[in-house]
C-alpha cells in the first residue's frame, strides 16, 4: 500500500472518532499518551528535590530528567482543582470553591477525558475523583471509560470509608460500590499498573489522583520500618510521601515495560498546598491521628498553608517529563492547572468547534522552550466560600480578605517578582495599581456560576 494510501486511511480513521460533541479533529497523526499524577496535600518543601528530609526517588528522578514548573499554581483545596484540571475552567464558573461531595460539573461538560475520548483515547481515572460523591455522579458520566477508587474526599487508608454520613461508602469500580481489602495507596496503583500493561491500539488518558498524603494516614509496617531514622512525629507522614513515591515508580516502571514511555507525556502536582501546621495546634486538625507535634505538609520558603490564597497554598510541586521531547530544566513563567486542557487537548489534536471558555492556554510552548518567556498573563483565584480573592498581573498579586465578623475588608499587594514569599504588603503605596487590579478582579468575577451543577 502506497504512503498516500496510508495517510488517507489513517485520516478518515481520526475523523470518524471524532463525534459531535463540540470538537473537531485534527489531521492524523500518532497521538501521544497521557499519564496526569495529582498528591492530595502535598507540601511544597516534602518532595526531596526541594530539600525534603522526605525520601522521594522516584518524584526526584522525574525532575530531574524532566521540566519541573517552578510556578505552577491550583486551588487552595482539592475539589476546586480537579474541576479545573478537567475543564480548563476556574472551579467558580461552577459555584464551587470548597470540598464538596454535591455534583459539581454539570452533565454534558466537555471535560479533559470526554475531549480526548473524541480523539479515539481510551480514558480512565484510578483514585480520588471528589466532584460528586455518589455513583449517578461518578467519573463514567463524565468521559471516562473505567472509573476506579473513592467517588469522595479523602478515605480511610483500609477501610476505604469517608467520614460518616450519606457519603460514607465510597470505594467503587465503573461507578458501582465495592468492598476490597488493601491499602488504599497500593490499591490505586495496582489498577494504573493493570491498566498499563493491557494490550492497546489506541493511545490512552490515564489519570491518577492519589489520596495521599491526606489525613487519616496510617502507613503499613513496612514504609514505617522504611523511615525508623524520621523521628517519631513525623514518621508516618513521611512513610506515606514515601509509599506514594514508591507507587508513582511501580507506574513509572510499568510505563516503561508497555513500550510506550517515549511517547507518553507524563505530569505530576499537588492538588493544593500542605496543611502547613502542626498537629494538635490551635486549629484543632485531626484530633488522635498524628502524634503531638507532628507537621503536616510543609511549604516553606512559601508563605501560607492550605486553603489560603498566600503563595503556600495555591503554588504547589509541579513536574511535567516525556524522554525526548522536553528537555531537562524549569519552566520559570506561570502555569495554571486550568492550562492542562488546553494543552492535551491541543497535543491531542483536539480543537473545540465552540467556545469552551476556557480560562485556560495552551502552555506547550512554555514546555518545550519554544516560548520560554511569553507574555505576562493574568491569574484570578476564589478563596473557600468566597471568604478571599487573589488576581495575579505578571508579577503583580492582589490579595483581598472579605470581610467577616468582626474582621474588616483587608486588602494586599505583593510583586512576587521582588518578594516571592509575600513578606512585604505595598497596597498603602500602590493605591493606583490596587484600583486596576480590583477591576481586572471584577471582570473575572462577573463570569463566575455560569455553569452551576442542579442541585438534588
Amino acid at each position: 500500500m502506497s504512503t498516500t494510501v496510508n495517510r488517507r486511511t489513517l485520516l478518515r480513521r481520526a475523523l470518524a472518532l471524532a463525534p459531535a460533541a463540540g470538537l473537531r479533529a485534527a489531521p492524523a497523526r500518532r497521538s501521544p499518551n497521557f499519564v496526569v499524577i495529582v498528591a492530595d496535600d502535598l507540601g511544597w518543601a516534602d518532595a526531596g528535590f526541594h530539600g525534603s528530609r522526605y525520601r522521594t526517588p522516584h518524584l526526584d528522578r522525574l525532575a530531574r530528567t524532566g521540566v519541573e514548573m517552578h510556578q505552577h499554581y491550583v486551588a487552595p483545596l482539592c475539589t476546586p482543582t480537579r474541576a479545573a484540571l478537567l475543564t480548563g475552567r476556574y472551579w467558580s464558573r461552577f459555584g464551587n470553591t470548597s470540598p464538596h461531595n454535591e455534583q459539581v460539573l454539570p452533565f454534558g461538560t466537555i471535560t479533559l477525558a470526554s475531549a480526548l475520548k473524541s480523539r479515539g483515547y481510551e480514558t480512565a481515572i484510578t483514585g480520588k475523583w471528589h466532584l460528586g460523591s455518589l455513583p449517578e455522579w461518578g467519573p463514567r458520566r463524565f468521559g471516562f471509560d473505567r472509573s476506579y477508587g473513592s467517588l469522595a474526599g479523602g478515605t480511610g487508608p483500609w477501610d476505604h470509608r469517608y467520614k460518616r454520613g450519606p457519603y460514607t461508602r465510597t470505594w467503587h469500580r465503573n461507578d458501582e460500590l465495592i468492598e476490597e481489602q488493601g491499602h488504599v495507596t497500593d490499591l490505586i496503583a495496582r489498577e494504573a499498573v493493570g491498566f498499563l500493561q493491557a494490550k492497546r491500539q489506541a493511545p490512552f488518558f490515564l489519570y491518577v489522583p492519589f489520596t495521599a498524603v491526606h489525613h487519616p494516614v496510617d502507613e503499613p509496617q513496612e514504609w514505617l520500618a522504611a523511615n525508623q531514622d524520621i523521628q517519631e512525629n513525623l514518621r508516618q507522614y513521611a512513610a506515606c510521601v514515601q509509599h506514594m513515591d514508591d507507587a508513582i515508580g511501580r507506574i513509572l516502571t510499568a510505563l516503561d515495560k508497555s513500550g510506550q514511555r517515549d511517547n507518553t507525556l507524563v505530569v505530576f502536582f499537588s492538588d493544593n498546598g500542605g496543611m502547613g501546621v502542626e498537629a494538635g495546634s490551635d486549629l484543632k486538625l485531626y484530633p488522635g491521628e498524628y502524634p503531638a507535634g507532628a507537621m503536616l505538609g510543609m511549604n516553606q520558603p512559601l508563605r501560607g498553608r492550605k486553603g489560603q490564597l498566600y503563595e503556600g497554598g495555591i503554588r504547589v510541586t509541579a513536574l511535567a517529563n516525556w524522554p525526548g521531547r522536553l528537555r531537562p530544566g524549569k519552566a520559570l513563567a506561570p502555569v495554571h492547572v486550568i492550562d492542562w486542557m488546553p494543552t492535551l487537548a491541543g497535543l491531542a489534536g483536539c480543537r473545540p468547534e465552540r467556545d469552551l471558555k476556557w480560562d485556560g492556554q495552551d502552555v506547550w510552548p512554555l514546555l518545550s522552550a519554544a516560548t520560554p518567556q511569553p507574555a505576562p498573563r493574568v491569574l484570578y483565584w476564589k478563596g473557600p466560600g468566597g471568604r478571599s480573592h487573589a488576581l495575579r498581573s505578571g508579577v503583580w498579586k492582589l490579595l483581598i480578605h472579605e470581610a467577616s465578623g468582626k474582621e474588616k475588608r483587608r486588602v494586599e499587594l505583593f510583586h512576587l517578582g521582588d518578594d516571592p514569599y509575600e513578606r512585604a504588603d505595598r497596597a498603602a503605596g500602590q493605591r493606583p495599581r490596587v484600583e486596576e487590579l480590583e477591576k481586572l478582579l471584577l471582570e473575572h468575577m462577573r463570569r463566575d456560576n455560569d455553569a452551576v451543577a442542579p442541585k438534588g
